[in-house]
């Protein structure tokens, strides 16, 4: 091999030199000007050309200041040579200040690029750090932002994604426009990368929220949770992670890696569906859990009363003004929402409620008497009858929502399922497996199609539940959502027989204009979810509340005639409704004025938390909100 020349050599060492960046160009240039400044003076100083009484030093001094200054020799008088080498000089300093601009502008520049690369450390502590990018993220920081508003040191929120830092940025600020006293940073990175992982102080969050991502959602959730549980620089303290998984199956995987910690994984697929599957036989019970889950208004607060250790439950229930009871968490970490009117409540045990806030549960000091004259008696509820549901569209949840069906209806039901998905009828028989009480009918069809919902004959359904394509791209199949629920809305103006219509949604601004077709109920699953994880992120107790609320065994939310439980036409306080539905066994929690179903600012006439001793007359047409059996 031939041996490199020294032009070679140089060029090598200077390559790897200038490529250690701006430190190392700003000491090359500094040695270059040192290096031409003494030995101008040298050459001067030894040929004596300088003037009379200058000296080495006063020479450097002079070449300085013309490096510096171009403009400094026009004054400069002597020989030619002193006069040559301070041109020399002056020319030198042109190169070095324009070396030194150029450097410190890449420099500079460079130092941009890498603050939006969003690659610099986050110093923060008792953040909450969000994990991925999806639209749930817009949901979640806007709860937050609630939530947050009563600390009065302020809140910060850290989002680590693989997408660029300012486009995460300018996408939050033209969904959430006002984050209050709420800091949001963004960092660019792989949430499962430990390098990157290390950027957003993960060990210093008090709660960290991992969204669903890529094709495999799951598997990207569990590398996730095992990035931070099993971190070789995880803290001694438990870390609170809050995620969704979608089969049921990894949940026993995300439960042996969490051993050590608070991990809380939301199964949204059966969440989803048992929602369906409970709202399309109650109008408003989403607009319920919606109000329930968010920041907005009432929440959820437990607290250990002592003033109340030895009453029963039914006791309680009218032992508070401004707020209402859902439940009891039990010494031992069992959660139950309306335990049962004799249940008594001892000492470790919590109660939990709906409250504006903690401050606002206080037990009343007096409440006025009730209104025996306008209770109900508790009459025998009429034997249920077999339905008939209609589901057009289908996605991963569809079985889910025919087996939870099946848990509610009479015997003798059917479920008639429109889509044009392929081989739907195998799948469907082998997801649900063998039904109790309704038969399944598969058809394939366009649910778009007007002559294939007239055929149909919708109006003679109990109830018409219309999914969304989960396959499709959300606006597409919200899209194909919104064209068959106007078809549903024309329809069912032009018959008169009574037919409840559900839709799911994946867009939250999609709603606005589905609202059009006056449907009974939107479903939008991804902000359902979102509201849930924003909520366990902040208090990490709710998943006892959250899992029990909707479970098929033991009791849920109803919303009920409230004719059967209070003279209507009347003013009656809600001590009174309260009663009524403790005499039946039932945890009253609010009531839903159906003259207001079609007003998005009174949140559809829901009411969740009505002050007690206020007065409100109600119609035949009314529901009451209740926790119980059936």
């Amino acid at each position: 091999m031939k041996a490199p020349t020294f032009k070679q050599r140089f060029q090598y060492w200077f390559d790897n030199y200038m490529s250690r960046g701006t430190p190392a160009m700003l000491l090359g240039l500094f040695v270059l000007s040192t290096l031409i400044i003494f030995l101008v003076a040298a050459l001067v100083s030894f040929t004596n050309t300088a003037p009379e009484d200058t000296g080495f030093l006063q020479l450097a001094w002079m070449g300085l200041l013309r490096t510096l200054d171009s403009g400094t020799m026009g004054g400069d008088t002597g020989s030619p040579f002193f006069l040559f080498m301070m041109l020399v000089v002056t020319f030198g300093g042109v190169f070095v200040v324009s070396a030194l601009i150029g450097i410190i502008n890449n420099g500079l520049e460079d130092k941009m690029d890498e603050l939006r690369k969003g690659r610099s450390q986050v110093l923060e502590n008792n953040h909450t750090l969000i994990l991925g990018w999806s639209p749930q993220i817009f949901t979640i920081i806007s709860e937050l932002v609630l939530a947050n508003e009563s600390r009065k040191s302020g809140a910060v929120i850290v989002v680590l994604a693989d997408q660029d830092k300012v486009e995460m940025e300018d996408e939050i600020n033209e969904r959430v426009p006002d984050t209050k006293n709420t800091r949001v940073i963004c960092r660019s990175g792989n949430p499962i990368d430990l390098t990157d992982l290390e950027i957003v102080s993960p060990h210093a969050a008090r709660s960290i929220i991992i969204l669903a991502e890529g094709d495999d959602p799951d598997t990207h959730i569990i590398k996730s949770v095992l990035a931070i549980t099993n971190n070789p620089n995880r803290r001694e303290q438990p870390y609170h992670v809050v995620t969704q998984i979608r089969d049921p199956k990894n949940v026993d995987v995300i439960k042996m890696l969490a051993r050590k910690d608070v991990v809380q994984p939301i199964l949204t697929n059966e969440l989803i569906a048992r929602v369906v599957a409970q709202t399309s036989r109650q109008s408003g019970l989403s607009i319920v859990y919606t109000e329930l889950m968010n920041f907005g208004g009432d929440e959820i607060y437990f607290k250990e009363e002592p003033a109340l250790h030895g009453k029963t439950y039914g006791e309680t229930l009218s032992a508070y003004e401004t707020s209402t009871l859902m439940g009891v968490r039990k010494a031992d970490g069992t959660v139950a929402m309306n335990p049962g009117i004799d249940t008594r409540i001892e000492a470790g045990d919590h109660i939990f409620m709906i409250a504006e806030d903690d401050d606002k549960v206080v037990l009343a000091q007096s409440r006025p008497a009730l209104d025996e004259g306008l209770i109900r008696a508790n009459g025998k509820s009429a034997p249920a009858k077999p339905e008939r549901a209609l589901v057009l569209g289908w996605n991963r949840s569809g079985a889910i929502i025919i087996r939870e069906l099946d848990n509610y209806v009479a015997k003798g039901s059917q479920v008639t399922i429109v889509s044009n998905i392929e081989n739907l009828e195998e799948q469907i028989r082998l997801e649900t497996g063998e039904l109790k009480n309704q038969k399944v009918i598969v058809q394939d069809g366009d649910i778009r199609d007007r002559e294939l919902l007239e055929s149909l004959e919708a109006t003679e359904y109990d109830h018409v539940i219309v999914l969304a394509y989960s396959h499709l791209e959300a606006q597409e199949a919200d899209a194909i959502t919104l064209v068959t629920l106007l078809h549903l809305r024309d329809i069912a103006e032009k018959d008169e027989t009574p037919f409840s219509i559900i839709s799911e949604m994946l867009d939250l601004r999609n709603r606005e204009l589905a609202e059009a077709a006056k449907v009974d109920d939107f479903i939008v699953s991804e902000h359902l979810i979102s509201l849930m994880m924003s909520q366990l992120s902040e208090h990490s107790e709710l998943m006892g509340v959250f899992t029990d609320m909707f479970d098929p065994e033991g009791a849920e939310i109803y919303l009920k005639p409230i004719s059967d439980y209070v003279v209507t036409g009347q003013p009656v306080n809600f001590y009174t409704v309260t009663e009524a539905a403790r005499r039946r066994g039932e945890t009253a929690i609010g009531y839903r004025i159906m003259s207001e179903s079609r007003d998005a600012e009174k949140a559809y006439g829901v009411h969740t938390n009505p002050k007690k001793s206020a007065k409100a007359t109600f119609t035949s047409e009314d529901k009451v909100i209740v926790i119980a059996e059936e």
